[in-house]
C-alpha cells in the first residue's frame, strides 16, 4: 500500500483552474464528470472537444479559421489546428501581463558579476530587449524559418535570444556550455545553425569555467556559422575574435523601426529538440509551434496550477527540454525564475534557501536531488528560519523517486503542499504523466495521466496491462508529438524510434506502472538510453568518445541499478587489443577522455575488459542483453547471439558488483 501524504482542502480544489475547467467542459458538453478518472476518459475519447474548449479557454491569441482539430487520429503525421496562425512571442508579450517576467539566480551567496547586469526584467523590459535583439538578427539576415542556436547558459540573454528568434518565425535550439566540443558539433552540425549566442563563462559548484577553446572551435567545425553573439556570464575572461560580436553591441545593430510579429502556422517548428544518441549522432527533433504552446499551457494551467503573478524555479540547463517547458510559463503571465550553476554549492540547502527568500510558488527539481537531499543531514527540520509560507507545489523528473522521497519532502519542507512527479521528456517537449493539484498524493505514486493523454502500460504482446510493469505507450496523438526529424526526408528515422514497437501506437521508452485509478511508477527506461541522475545519455557519445583510444577494440556501456539505489550508474565492458590488460592507467585514461569530450556525467563507475562483445549475427552490439546479465535476468533468445559464451564473463562481473555494494 502507497500512503496518503496529502488531501487537498475543499477549498483549495475550488480555487484551482482545473475545477473551473471541468465546470466550464460539463457546461460545454451536458457532461457530469464524478472525479478525474471520468474526465480523463471523457478527454481521450473526444480529442476534438477537449483541445477546441481548451483552445478558447487558454486564450491564446492566433488569427485565421481552422475546419478541423486534428487531422486524423492515425499517428505519425497528425495536423492539428491547420488554418489558424499564431506567434509565440505575442502570446506572452501582448496579453497585458504586469510585474516581473524573468529574475536571474545563481549558486551561492556571492559572485563578481559587472555591477551593471541586469538580474531583473518585468514583461515590458523583457519585450523591449527581445525586440532590440529581434531587429539585430534581422539585421544580420535571420528570416523566417532560419535555425539559430544557443551554447549558453541558464541566463536572461537566452529567454531574450530565443524569444525574439520567435518573434521573427525563426527556429531556436540550444545545448548548455557543459557540452564537450564534439557533443556540440554533433548537434549543431546537423541543424546549421545561422548565429549562435554563446555564453563566454559558465558557473558551476563555486568555479568560473570558460568557454573559450570550444567557441574558437565551434565555428571551424560548423561552417554555417555566420556569426557568434558572445554573452558575457561573469567580469573575467571575455572571448571574442574579430569575427564575433559582443551581446551588447549586437543588439546596438536593431535597425528596425516598428516591431512586429511574424505569423507562423500551427504546425509550423519552434523548436529543435536533440535525442540522447543512443543509436548514432543525436537525433535531431522538431517541435511545432502550436502543439508546443497549446500543450505547455494545458499542463501548466490545469495539472500544476499555475496563475497570473505565480513564480516558477525549475532547476534546469538550457539542454534540458525543462528549460523550454519552463520558458512557456510565461505565457500564462508567471514569472520564471532561472538558476545557473549547482543545486548544491555551497550546499544542500542553497536552493531552498533562495525559493525560500524569493517567494516562489512553484519550485521543480530531478528524483535524484531530492533522494540526496533525504541521505544527507538535511533531517528534523534543520533548514531552520525557511518556511516556504508561498510555496504551493515542488515538481521532481529526471529520475524516479522513492516513496520515502516523497515523505521527506512533507516531513522537511511543507505539510501542505502539492508534490507531484511530471514525467514525459525531450521526445513530446512535455509529459505523458503528472500532477493534478485536486487529486491526493500517495507515497511513490504519480499522480494521474494527462488530460486528452492516452497512456497506458502494454506487455510485449500488445495488451494493456494493470498494476504490472510494462511499455509506456500512448494510443492517440498529442499536439506536442513531434513533426518529424530533420534530415529525415521520408520519416523513417521518426517511424522506427516510436512506432516500430506497436504499429500506430507511440511506444516513449519508458518501463511504468499503472494501477486502476491512473496513478503510476516508472522503474526507469527500457531502452538502453543510460540514465545516470536522470540525465539521458546515449551510448553511441560514450562510444564516439573512445574513438582515439587506439587500444580499445571495442565497448558497451550500460545502466545498472545497485540493489536498493534508484539511481543508475555507468559500467563500461571493454575489449582491448591482443595481449592488453586493463590496468588502472587505462581506466584512468578512458574516464579522463570520457570526461574531456562529453562530460562528467557519462564517466562509468566500473570499467571492466571481457574478450569480446555480444553481438547479434548481423553484428549489433546488445546492451540490454549486458544489463539484464548484470541485473541476474535471463538472456532470451541467446542463440540469436553470434558469441553467447561471452555473457558468463559478465555474469561474472555481475557478482562482484553485488559483492561488492553487499559490503558497501
Amino acid at each position: 500500500m502507497h500512503e496518503l501524504l496529502w488531501t487537498p482542502k475543499e477549498k483549495y480544489i475550488q480555487s484551482t483552474n482545473i475545477y473551473h475547467f471541468t465546470k466550464l467542459l460539463s457546461a460545454n458538453t451536458g457532461i457530469t464528470f464524478n472525479d478525474y478518472n471520468d474526465l480523463h476518459n471523457w478527454s481521450v475519447n473526444d480529442l476534438e472537444n477537449l483541445w477546441e474548449i481548451f483552445l478558447k479557454y487558454s486564450g491564446i491569441i492566433y488569427s485565421g479559421e481552422y475546419k478541423k482539430v486534428l487531422s486524423s487520429y492515425k499517428m505519425p503525421g497528425v495536423k492539428w489546428f491547420e488554418g489558424i496562425k499564431l506567434n509565440y512571442a505575442e502570446n506572452i508579450f501582448e496579453k497585458n501581463y504586469n510585474g516581473t517576467a524573468v529574475k536571474f539566480l545563481t549558486e551561492g551567496y556571492e559572485h563578481n558579476f559587472n555591477s551593471e547586469y541586469q538580474y531583473e526584467y518585468s514583461f515590458e523590459e523583457l519585450k523591449n530587449e527581445t525586440f532590440k535583439c529581434a531587429g539585430a538578427l534581422i539585421n544580420s539576415g535571420i528570416k523566417k524559418g532560419d535555425i539559430v542556436a544557443g551554447y549558453i547558459s541558464n541566463v536572461p540573454e537566452a529567454i531574450i535570444a530565443c524569444l525574439a528568434c520567435a518573434s521573427i518565425g525563426a527556429v531556436w535550439s540550444s545545448a548548455s556550455p557543459d557540452f564537450g566540443l564534439e557533443a556540440l558539433v554533433d548537434r549543431f552540425s546537423q541543424i546549421n545553425p545561422k548565429i549562435v549566442f554563446a555564453s563566454s563563462n559558465y558557473l558551476y559548484n563555486g568555479k568560473i569555467r570558460s568557454s573559450k577553446k570550444v567557441i574558437i572551435e565551434l565555428k571551424k567545425k560548423v561552417p554555417s556559422i555566420n556569426k557568434i553573439v558572445v554573452v558575457p556570464f561573469h567580469s573575467g575572461d571575455l572571448y571574442k575574435s574579430d569575427t564575433d560580436i559582443v551581446w551588447e553591441e549586437f543588439l546596438s545593430k536593431n535597425v528596425v523601426e516598428k516591431n512586429n510579429y511574424e505569423m507562423r502556422d500551427f504546425n509550423d517548428p519552434l523548436f529543435i529538440m536533440f535525442s540522447s544518441g543512443t543509436t548514432g549522432v543525436p537525433k535531431c527533433i522538431l517541435h511545432s509551434l502550436g502543439g508546443t504552446l497549446l500543450q505547455h499551457k494545458k499542463e501548466h494551467l490545469l495539472h500544476c496550477d499555475i496563475k497570473q503573478g505565480d513564480r516558477l524555479l525549475y532547476f534546469t540547463t538550457t539542454g534540458w527540454m525543462m528549460w523550454n517547458w519552463q520558458l512557456s510559463a510565461l505565457a500564462s503571465g508567471a514569472a520564471i525564475y532561472l538558476y545557473e550553476g549547482s543545486p548544491a554549492y555551497p550546499n544542500l540547502q542553497s536552493i531552498w534557501e533562495k525559493v525560500d527568500a524569493n517567494n516562489i510558488t512553484h519550485f521543480g527539481t530531478s528524483g535524484r536531488y531530492i533522494e540526496t537531499c533525504m541521505k544527507s543531514e538535511i533531517k528534523d527540520h534543520s533548514f531552520g528560519g525557511l518556511e516556504f509560507n508561498n510555496l504551493r507545489s515542488v515538481f521532481y523528473t529526471g529520475s524516479p523517486l522513492s516513496a520515502e522521497g516523497y515523505k521527506w519532502i512533507y516531513s522537511e519542507i511543507k505539510k501542505d503542499l502539492h508534490f507531484a512527479g511530471i514525467s514525459g521528456g525531450t521526445d513530446i517537449i512535455s509529459c505523458f504523466v503528472l500532477g493534478n493539484p485536486a487529486l491526493p498524493v500517495y507515497a511513490g505514486k504519480i499522480q494521474c495521466k494527462g488530460l486528452g493523454i492516452d497512456a497506458a502500460a502494454f506487455d510485449e504482446d500488445g495488451n494493456e496491462i494493470i498494476n504490472k510493469p510494462g511499455e509506456l505507450i500512448c494510443r492517440k496523438p498529442v499536439p506536442s508529438m513531434p513533426i518529424g526529424f530533420l534530415n529525415d526526408s521520408n520519416g523513417k528515422k521518426y517511424l522506427d524510434s516510436y512506432f516500430a514497437g506497436y504499429p500506430g501506437v507511440w511506444t516513449h521508452g519508458d518501463y511504468i506502472e499503472f494501477d486502476k485509478n491512473g496513478n503510476s511508477v516508472i522503474y526507469g527506461r527500457s531502452d538502453a538510453t543510460l540514465n545516470p541522475g536522470g540525465v539521458r545519455i546515449g551510448c553511441a557519445e560514450i562510444y564516439s568518445a573512445l574513438d582515439e583510444l587506439l587500444y580499445i577494440k571495442g565497448a558497451a556501456a550500460v545502466g545498472w541499478n545497485p540493489p536498493g539505489q534508484l539511481d543508475e550508474i555507468i559500467i563500461l565492458f571493454v575489449v582491448l587489443n591482443d595481449n592488453l590488460i586493463l590496468e588502472d592507467k587505462f581506466s584512468e585514461e578512458i574516464k579522463k577522455v570520457i570526461q574531456k569530450k562529453r562530460s562528467s556525467r557519462h564517466v562509468p563507475k566500473f570499467i571492466f575488459q571481457i574478450s569480446s562483445l555480444p553481438v547479434t549475427r548481423s553484428g549489433k552490439p546488445v546492451e540490454l542483453g549486458i544489463k539484464a546479465v548484470l541485473s541476474g535476468k535471463e538472456v532470451k533468445n541467446r542463440t540469436a547471439l553470434d558469441n553467447p559464451e561471452v555473457l558468463n564473463e559478465i555474469e561474472l562481473f555481475g557478482n562482484q558488483l553485488l559483492k561488492y555494494y553487499s559490503e558497501f
